[in-house]
């Protein structure tokens, strides 16, 4: 069998996978001309430019197949991390928390204020978006979403309701939102035996609490201001940790590769108060950068007994997959792309384009990525583009 007919054989076996959530036949049509269309090269992924490369007279199917058709972008999401689960599953992948800004103009989209961006790299007008993903050997890819809403959205009951919010969401801080998509994930049985993320979620205890009392591992980034318990189980500030770090004990290791190479850093881990699950750990690791011994990097690990250093070194390396899954998505499938203004319309668009990164994730995993296979080139999202333009698979 070849490779275009197994790659659109997986492609028929995704869309029957979700086809069940579309009660009308046409809903189920347009599922799979909007993939398809996230999937193309097209400039924007907005409805007017994927109608014009899908050879759709006008946009208004795409839109009404986002805006008011019948469907439940939380059951898509179930089935979506079925999906994974089974292609890409393993009992040591690690979920990583992250999120990421979608600059945006005016005040109407749901969502938006002038907040941190780390898009923009700063203060920006923008909706932000919490993300779960997860990693394994066989890939990366994306297995939650939360759109982040600010107070001065949630306390304005009337400007919700204009973009459809329903009245029974709360304010949710970034790490609650991480808390309750780790819940889906494991309640959906997502194999895992670790958790990282940068300080927002690290310095979060509440997030913390909840993975210990799971129990799952987890090495999450700190800021110095934050206490942890020391070995006699009082507190201790970060920072106080780093004023006194000793010379002796230090291991050079790499985070794994980047876009330069091995990331090569110095590694020193301090052990802390042992926490109520019997068998777990407590440790401060110290990450420190060889040009520049003064910058200090912390992280609070939980794991279990017997965990080395160069695991943890390698989970902390982990945190930055998802800086790669946000720029494949970005670049690939739209995921910022969109013109949708209301809370129904973001979380269809973010959960489809989820879907078609992971979609992608999978054929590269299975070595189905046509170019790299004829021309000898690394497997990527735009070599799987490009392969699709080229053979007229974007065509509805």
């Amino acid at each position: 069998m070849d490779v275009i007919t197994r790659w659109k054989e997986d492609f028929d076996e995704l869309m029957e996978r979700i086809g069940g959530r579309f009660a009308r036949t046409e809903a189920r049509g347009w599922v799979r001309r909007y993939v398809r269309g996230l999937m193309s090269n097209v400039p924007r992924k907005n409805s007017w430019q994927m109608a014009e490369e899908l050879e759709a007279a006008t946009p208004y199917g795409l839109q009404q197949f986002l805006y008011r058709a019948k469907w439940s972008a939380d059951e898509v999401l179930a089935d979506l991390q079925g999906y994974v689960v089974e292609h890409l599953g393993e009992e040591d992948g690690v979920l990583v928390l992250d999120e990421t800004g979608f600059v945006k103009k005016g005040s109407h989209s749901v969502g938006v204020q002038v907040q941190y961006c780390g898009t923009a790299r700063g203060k920006a007008n923008c909706q932000v978006g919490v993300f779960l993903s997860y990693v394994s050997s066989g890939g990366l890819t994306f297995v939650d979403r939360a759109l982040y809403l600010p107070e001065s959205w949630t306390q304005d009951r009337e400007r919700c309701r204009a973009v459809g919010v329903p009245d029974g969401v709360e304010f949710a801080t970034k790490p609650a939102l991480g808390i309750a998509m780790l819940k889906r994930a494991l309640q959906a049985e997502v194999p895992a035996k670790w958790v990282t993320g940068d300080s927002v979620y690290g310095s979060n205890y509440p997030l913390r609490h909840y993975l210990e009392g799971v129990p799952l591992g987890y090495v999450l980034t700190v800021s110095p201001k934050d206490t942890v318990l020391d070995q006699q189980n009082f507190p201790q500030r970060v920072s106080e940790y780093l004023k006194e770090l000793p010379e002796a004990g230090w291991s050079r290791l790499s985070a794994g590769a980047g876009a330069k190479g091995e990331r090569w850093y110095d590694w020193l881990w301090l052990p802390l108060g042992n926490p109520e699950q019997p068998g777990w750990e407590r440790w401060l690791l110290i990450r420190r950068r060889i040009n520049r011994p003064d910058k200090l990097t912390p992280y609070v690990c939980f794991a279990p007994q017997g965990t080395t250093l160069p695991e943890a070194v390698s989970v902390a390396g982990k945190r930055w997959t998802v800086e790669q899954c946000f720029e494949i998505a970005k670049q690939e499938v739209g995921l910022d792309e969109y013109e949708v203004r209301s809370y129904q319309g973001w979380y269809r668009h973010i959960t489809l384009a989820c879907l078609t990164h992971a979609f992608l994730t999978v054929l590269r995993a299975k070595g189905l990525d046509p170019l790299a296979d004829t021309e000898k080139k690394a497997p990527t999202s735009r070599s799987l583009s490009d392969f699709k333009i080229r053979r007229g698979l974007s065509s509805p």
